[in-house]
């Protein structure tokens, strides 16, 4: 009868020293893995350790974290699309103002290639009139760009071979310069001119020439001329003298040609010179 109680007691025992076997077989193993390297040998862990290092390196350079970065961005991004839309609108501005530019070129390309055209004919036409026998035209230093072409003057005065007008006598510049005056008024005729003193270096003969021009002229416009010339002033419809009294007081004087007697009216060379509608002024002058 005793047998099997012992035996019950010593299997009693063995099963409470199992579980606790068990569970330091489990603390071990987890010892072992803390202690053993990772998959791929010792390499690999100087490796990820290498890899650790420059990540907090890169960190450690970014600094400090700025939690009003998102709100900054936010800000910047909304200027940005802004100043594209503005850089966006001036691009369409240049756009429209290059447009109307190359109109506005084309435009006077038109008109100064007419005017011009109107321009060279009438000096041709004009200028022999001043100089009988001899020969001028008006030419274009570039007639491919008439934006910004130039326009020289040739001018050939009777018995002279030169063309240039820094070769010409002052007399002559003076008279080619109203050539080409009286070719513009000629193309572009206006209603009304003032000219001062335009032939105070001409001599009798061009003088008379230039004279025949204004009468041709003051058909069809009225003119306001500045002479000292008593011949200029023979043509004119009024005069008007500038004079100064003693006291320094300017005084105006006018007269009207065509109420004088026709006797008085007489040229020196016994011709009675033609009425036009010229408006002379003598200029100014102390009175003694």
């Amino acid at each position: 009868g005793e047998a099997p109680a012992a035996a019950g007691a010593g299997g009693g025992d063995l099963e409470g020293e199992a579980p606790a076997a068990a569970g330091a077989d489990l603390a071990d193993a987890d010892e072992d893995n803390q202690r053993s390297p990772l998959a791929g040998g010792t390499e690999t862990d100087v490796r990820l350790e290498e890899q650790e290092s420059g990540l907090v390196r890169k960190l450690g350079l970014l600094g400090t974290v700025n939690p009003l970065a998102q709100r900054e961005y936010q800000a910047l991004q909304e200027r940005h699309e802004f100043l594209s839309d503005q850089l966006e609108d001036l691009r369409s501005s240049r756009r429209d103002l290059t447009k109307v530019v190359e109109a506005v070129d084309e435009r006077i390309r038109d008109v100064f290639g007419a005017a011009f055209t109107d321009v060279a004919a009438a000096f041709t036409e004009t200028f022999p009139r001043l100089f009988p026998g001899g020969d001028g035209r008006l030419v274009l230093t570039d007639p491919a760009d008439l934006l910004n072409t130039g326009v020289e003057v040739e001018a050939r005065p009777p018995g002279k071979r030169v063309k240039r007008l820094s070769l010409l006598s002052g007399g002559e510049r003076s008279l080619t310069a109203l050539a080409v005056l009286f070719a513009i008024f000629k193309a572009r005729p206006s209603p009304f001119y003032v000219l001062d003193e335009v032939e105070a270096s001409l001599d009798d003969v061009n003088l008379r020439r230039f004279l025949d021009l204004l009468t041709d002229l003051g058909r069809t416009s009225q003119l306001l001329v500045v002479s000292h010339q008593k011949r200029t002033m023979e043509i004119a419809g009024t005069l008007y003298g500038i004079t100064m009294r003693g006291d320094g007081v300017s005084r105006v004087l006018s007269e009207r040609m065509a109420d004088r007697d026709p006797d008085d009216r007489s040229s020196s060379n016994g011709s009675k010179p033609s009425r036009i509608p010229v408006t002379t002024s003598a200029g100014r002058s102390r009175r003694d």
